[in-house]
């Protein structure tokens, strides 16, 4: 049978670093007091696409209920956390997750994720404590070789919020800088009649590097406190990145928002053999304005499905089979839960192609069933 656009079957080591990655994922966020939780896989739309969350419905998987409300597959675990914990005490401050979200706009239907989400802690701490959960997991994986990257949605606002967009426009513009084109950034805000907006722009989307970015823009925007409080902000986390051991610290001042309710600091982890992302976050403090809380709350989820991809392969145990017959299975049985180191396999017959590195057999003697090699 054919499978459906963006589902895929698996066998092997993929299975097998996933479920490494997320055991690891359980002992690291264990340590660090996170708590864990699980959201339905089923949700009401109305959770991912209301005003505060502002997820685009057409990315989902969904129908219709009997009741005749749309219902999704899960397309997101931040904004059902937040659906989820808004009753909770604010001493719950740490959650963690694991498992899967659906969407069409992404290359695979499914996608597995391990995340954190952070509420109610003081803002820096909720921060810091995202990326060096970040970084303590990564370890525990033997990745070692990524970048971090921070970026602020404030940028972005500050710029463009004395100037009056359509909403239209203002969402094509997010999407011409998110995609770093500079040819589509002009043309939005000349179209716009703010042709004197393209430069700030444009000049953000090269915005991107080492600390000498942030020095630069500092001298640029020297008459603006609010932006100055923002790379004040950034700088502050890349000391303690850096002060945590992780040379690998980039900033992109041009950065804007991917999900609606990003609304401070951003982070992306990116391996750099292949410059695949894999995890992402920040700060989503608006999300929670919809249960009348005014709060602090920040996340990262990880993307297991890249991770797995990444990991060295597990070491292979002694793999061993025992030739028996249905009369002597228990034996083989028997013989099988004593041997707790290696992998064992039963067969009553012995295919050519079997990949054993040792083979035994019960045989019969003096009336008794003994496991010899063979």
């Amino acid at each position: 049978m054919f499978l459906p656009a963006g589902s895929q079957d698996e066998t092997g080591i993929q299975i097998s670093n996933r479920l490494r990655a997320a055991e690891s994922f359980r002992l690291v966020t264990k340590k660090r007091n996170f708590k864990t939780i699980s959201t339905p896989v089923v949700e009401y739309a109305n959770t991912f696409t209301n005003q505060m969350a502002g997820m685009d419905l057409h990315s989902m998987l969904k129908w219709f209920s009997g009741e005749g409300e749309i219902e999704v597959l899960r397309p997101d675990w931040t904004a059902a956390i937040a659906r989820a914990i808004a009753g909770q005490h604010p001493s719950e401050q740490k959650w963690s997750y694991q498992g899967s979200v659906f969407r069409f706009d992404k290359d695979e239907t499914e996608n597995r994720q391990a995340g954190i989400e952070i509420v109610h802690a003081d803002r820096f701490l909720g921060e810091a404590e995202s990326l060096l959960t970040a970084i303590a997991y990564l370890k525990n994986l033997t990745i070692d070789a990524y970048v971090i990257e921070l970026g602020h949605t404030g940028i972005f606002d500050a710029i463009v919020g004395p100037y009056h967009f359509e909403e239209k426009q203002e969402l094509a513009l997010l999407n011409a800088m998110h995609d770093k084109r500079s040819d589509l950034v002009e043309e939005i805000v000349k179209q716009a009649g703010h042709s004197a907006l393209a430069e700030p722009l444009v000049a953000l989307i090269d915005a991107y590097g080492s600390r000498e970015i942030i020095n630069t823009y500092r001298e640029r925007w020297n008459n603006h406190q609010d932006l100055l409080a923002i790379l004040n902000h950034i700088e502050k986390l890349m000391d303690l990145l850096e002060a945590a051991g992780v040379t690998e610290v980039i900033v992109d001042l041009g950065r804007v928002k991917n999900l609606p309710y990003y609304d401070g600091i951003m982070f992306r982890g990116f391996l750099t053999n292949d410059g695949s992302t894999c995890f992402s976050g920040g700060r989503y403090d608006r999300l929670y304005e919809q249960f009348q809380q005014s709060t602090s709350a920040v996340g990262l989820a990880f993307d297991v499905d890249t991770l797995a991809k990444h990991m060295d392969a597990e070491q292979e145990p002694e793999k061993i089979c025992i030739l028996a017959t249905p009369a002597t299975h228990a034996v083989a049985e028997q013989f099988r839960m004593d041997m707790e180191e290696q992998v064992v396999d039963i067969q009553y017959e012995l295919k050519s192609d079997a990949n054993y590195q040792k083979i035994y057999q019960v045989v019969e003697e003096d009336s008794q069933y003994k496991v010899v090699e063979k």
